[in-house]
């Protein structure tokens, strides 16, 4: 599996405002920028993704910023990806062949390994996510946002 810098940096934006505004303050992007170290220019087309998608909020002005839409215990991972891209977990491609091996291996590992990913991702939030990353950021293992 392949996964852009477009879902790696979408998730930590999002992890950075539901960290950085949880006291109801708004997030700018270049904050977000600075500390993520994601140019300010991709990081808005991103934003301008999951604000499309219902994810977070744009507030402009001198005070403006982002915040959640939504509580990240209500934020699934897996909308996040089909809003950042959608071939992350999509099906696996159809094998032409109707004899031999192959249509077993899509069918008896991609398909099933696909659908684990896509169970895993429809479970875990962006809450549960954040938990995570503070367990391993606490235990050494893992760099803390």
């Amino acid at each position: 599996m392949k996964i852009t810098t477009r879902v790696e940096y979408g998730i930590a934006a999002l992890a950075d405002i539901a960290i950085h505004s949880a006291g109801g303050e708004k997030v700018s992007t270049p904050e977000i920028s600075q500390r993520q170290q994601i140019s300010q220019k991709y990081l808005e087309q991103i934003l301008m993704l999951l604000r499309q998608g219902g994810f977070v909020r744009a507030v402009k002005g001198q005070h403006g910023g982002y915040s959640l839409a939504k509580s990240a215990d209500k934020i699934r991972i897996s909308d996040v990806l089909d809003i950042l891209d959608n071939s992350i977990l999509a099906d696996a491609a159809e094998i032409e062949a109707d004899t031999g091996i192959r249509p077993s291996v899509k069918s008896c590992l991609w398909d099933r390994m696909n659908a684990c990913l896509r169970c895993f991702a429809e479970h875990l939030t962006l809450s549960d996510f954040l938990d995570l990353q503070k367990e391993e950021a606490a235990s050494g293992d893992f760099y803390s946002i």
